[in-house]
């Protein structure tokens, strides 16, 4: 029988960590009704953006026959809204730091949703494409907004497998965009598709407005200790608590960069003395780009995939989605698990377990997507993919969590739409790079079994095959990490203490 999670000691195994949480109902997991329903509200708006763009890649057999274009402007589809959500993240950033974020997330999927609605009613490839530049109004405020709130809402030593959950969203989104829009776009039409997406996000948009509160900067708000002291009560005054990264970084008394840390309250800072600053944290500069590397491969998977899929397994439509969604499933598995086994490995005093699950993931994912694109039998190659994908989903929660671990709570909101712009300039570019690469490597035709030609599909394979390089980058990056990390937690520590010290009494 596991031990109690309130035992006062952190729990002796990895499997005993998970069997605590199998034998919770989802309520209890979550801390309360409230955080339930926050992390609801915030995987669910994370998901629309995700949904949007693999619906792009479920429908994109029709809209190159309906609109007479190929790969690289399907790809471009995608890159526009992107590269609009890349520009404007940074301002958005501002926003999120200094006013309420449950009303700027209900504006930006509003604006969303008329432009999904936009979208469906277009009669032309341009018209489709300048529709589709409305759509980064939630891609510039959601990333931000999660963020921070994430990290007002949640404890630290949780955060991981807090993560893991909220960006199960994210792929549920891109599932259902695969999925629902797909089997719609074969019996209907893709319009039908947009439309759907509109309405759920209508729906959305309601739902925040509702039920989204809005915490105290910093955390440890009425509602968030309320949710939690049930918890904090069986925790044995708080020491299962205290095994987090920053109270084992203290234990190991790191010096922190002295020139980095914060004199002042950096809520008012300009833009460009955040933008300096943000980029001085050296772990954080990497995770960013790991990150992003992790997400350049993600957008050629979720644009192209279906097209790949049936062209090289000789699939139709619904099966060639289905297999996407497996990916997606195995991505869930992923995302979730590796939140939970980072945060107790930083609860069994390895600080750096959040970095080192990162590595692995990435490493997962590289060796598993190349054994599963270099298989012809889809027997094979199907759970080689699933695995694939597990490891390109695990890649975010303890990434994401451990970047909130090196920032003053006052600048997550900032530093994530630094982060979130530069992932999305890599995601604006990924679909016009697999494109351009499928273009150059092969030009060969093969009938699926429903008797439709997919078009190129061995350039699809060469590129998803050389684009793999990207995801051995970020283990590298990633991996450099593991030097810099402690001692920027450190210094986000005495930032935090010393902002306090130095604030003016009222």
């Amino acid at each position: 029988m596991a031990k109690e999670h309130g035992s006062g000691t952190a729990p002796s195994s990895l499997s005993e960590w998970f069997y605590q949480d199998i034998e919770k109902p989802a309520l209890e997991i979550a801390g309360g009704l409230t955080r339930l329903k926050v992390l609801i509200l915030l995987a669910s708006v994370l998901g629309l953006d995700a949904a949007d763009k693999a619906t792009v890649g479920a429908v994109a057999a029709q809209l190159e026959q309906s609109l007479h274009i190929g790969n690289i402007q399907v790809g471009l589809l995608v890159t526009a809204s992107t590269a609009i959500g890349a520009i404007a993240t940074l301002p958005m950033g501002i926003l999120v730091d200094r006013m309420h974020r449950g009303r700027l997330l209900v504006i930006g999927v509003i604006v969303w949703s008329v432009a999904m609605i936009a979208c469906g009613a277009s009669d032309s490839y341009l018209m489709l494409l300048f529709s589709r530049l409305g759509l980064g109004a939630v891609i510039a405020i959601v990333a931000p907004a999660v963020a921070s709130l994430t990290g007002d809402f949640f404890r630290p030593y949780e955060r991981g497998r807090v993560y893991g959950y909220i960006l199960t969203g994210e792929l549920f989104g891109a599932g259902l965009g695969f999925l629902i829009s797909g089997d719609i776009a074969s019996a209907f039409s893709w319009r039908f598709s947009f439309w759907l997406l509109a309405a759920i996000g209508l729906l959305m948009a309601l739902a925040l407005w509702k039920l989204l509160p809005e915490p105290k900067r910093g955390g440890m708000t009425h509602t968030w200790q309320e949710a939690t002291q049930k918890q904090s009560n069986r925790d044995n005054n708080n020491q299962v608590v205290k095994n987090t990264v920053s109270k084992e970084v203290e234990k190991e008394d790191l010096s922190p960069h002295r020139a980095l840390v914060l004199q002042e309250d950096p809520v008012h800072f300009s833009w460009w003395r955040t933008l300096r600053y943000v980029l001085k944290i050296r772990t954080n500069v990497l995770l960013m780009l790991a990150i992003a590397l992790g997400y350049f491969y993600f957008t050629g998977i979720r644009t192209f995939g279906i097209v790949f899929m049936r062209g090289w397994f000789h699939l139709d439509q619904t099966a060639g989605t289905e297999i996407l969604v497996g990916i997606g499933i195995g991505a869930i598995i992923g995302v979730v698990v590796a939140g939970r086994v980072a945060d107790w490995l930083i609860k069994t005093n390895h600080p750096r377990g959040r970095i080192w699950v990162g590595v692995s993931a990435f490493l997962i994912a590289t060796v598993f997507f190349l054994a599963g694109l270099l298989m012809h039998s889809l027997v094979i190659a199907g759970p080689l993919f699933f695995i694939a994908g597990a490891g390109l989903g695990a890649i975010n929660s303890p990434i994401s969590a451990a970047r909130l671990d090196i920032m003053h709570h006052h600048l997550w909101g900032r530093a994530e739409s630094i982060r979130a712009s530069l992932r999305y300039v890599f995601e604006a570019a990924a679909p016009l790079t697999f494109g351009y690469i499928a273009s150059l490597t092969g030009q060969s035709t093969i009938p699926s079994y429903a008797g439709s030609a997919v078009s190129n599909v061995m350039g699809l394979h060469w590129a998803l095959l050389v684009v793999l390089i990207v995801l051995v980058i970020g283990a590298a990056v990633a991996f450099k990490t593991l030097k810099t990390y402690e001692r920027d937690v450190a210094t986000a520590l005495a930032s935090e203490r010393s902002v306090r010290e130095n604030a003016p009494s009222h």
